[in-house]
């Protein structure tokens, strides 16, 4: 019998996950349906794939799904995570910047415990979580993340410099916590938010964000070192395609009876 689930948005990242499904790339999974806030865009994808939509949650979990994929945004997270998880679903989540919220994320640790659910973090545009918590637990490590993109993509973000748009060199946007960062950056810093939950928090994970002329899309570097390890895990993405896909990974990896963690 086929795992029934369900994609909370969408949008260009949770179309990549309806139209994964469409393609035969999750055997294990029956879509039930898709929830968005905007109707048409909900419908048009579900008439796509040839499943049905809502824009509420409680029609949702009225198709009993088995686990609800969010593929939308941190405030998507907050509004749905917790009715989910009570409605006896499990919750996949892209935009783990929602957790940057520490009583949020106790909240949501709270219920899933006492519903007898589960969340899973996708790797999003990361990766290496294993590596990082294998690290963590061998012994006191020190952790950080780079990441260098365009100026264009942080112009609209309070880190940005006009002198970014002409300089010929990288200049640095940011460079701090990742409390500092998710302060000043709370719907941008997913990939900060992810190093610090796996390794050593918000407050002793170093993020530095970097500027690059003419550079297009991301690269990620993350660091951890320890007494008996040290390693770095570098991804580069020219879109945030990956960040879909890892969705699709992600609940592969789940419904096989083995599993890469």
């Amino acid at each position: 019998m086929k795992t029934k689930f369900a994609i909370l948005g969408a949008g260009k990242l949770g179309s990549i996950v309806a139209r994964a499904w469409k393609a035969g790339k999750m055997p294990e999974y029956e879509l039930v349906g898709i929830l968005s806030r905007t109707a048409d865009s909900a419908q048009a994808l579900a008439e796509e794939v040839g499943v049905a939509w809502t824009t509420q949650l409680e029609e949702l979990l009225k198709w009993k799904p088995q686990i609800v994929a969010e593929a939308a945004s941190v405030e998507a997270v907050k509004a749905n995570a917790i009715a989910v998880l009570q409605g006896g679903a499990d919750f996949v989540t892209l935009a783990i910047g929602a957790f940057a919220d520490a009583d949020f994320y106790e909240e949501v640790q709270a219920v899933a415990r006492a519903a007898g659910r589960k969340v899973y973090i996708a790797s999003g545009a990361i990766g290496g979580f294993d590596l990082m918590r294998t690290a963590a637990v061998m012994s006191p490590i020190e952790a950080s993340i780079t990441s260098e993109t365009g100026p264009q993509y942080l112009r609209t973000t309070p880190v940005y410099r006009e002198e970014m748009a002409a300089s010929e060199t990288t200049l640095t946007a940011f460079e701090g916590s990742a409390k500092e960062a998710i302060a000043l950056l709370p719907r941008r810093v997913n990939v900060a938010v992810a190093t610090s939950l796996a390794t050593n928090g918000p407050e002793h994970t170093g993020v530095k964000i970097e500027s690059t002329p003419g550079f297009i899309g991301d690269t990620h570097t993350i660091r951890v070192e320890g007494e008996e390890i040290k390693a770095e895990i570098a991804i580069y993405s020219r879109t945030s395609a990956i960040a879909g896909y890892s969705v699709v990974a992600l609940l592969n990896n789940i419904a096989s009876p083995i599993q890469f963690q």
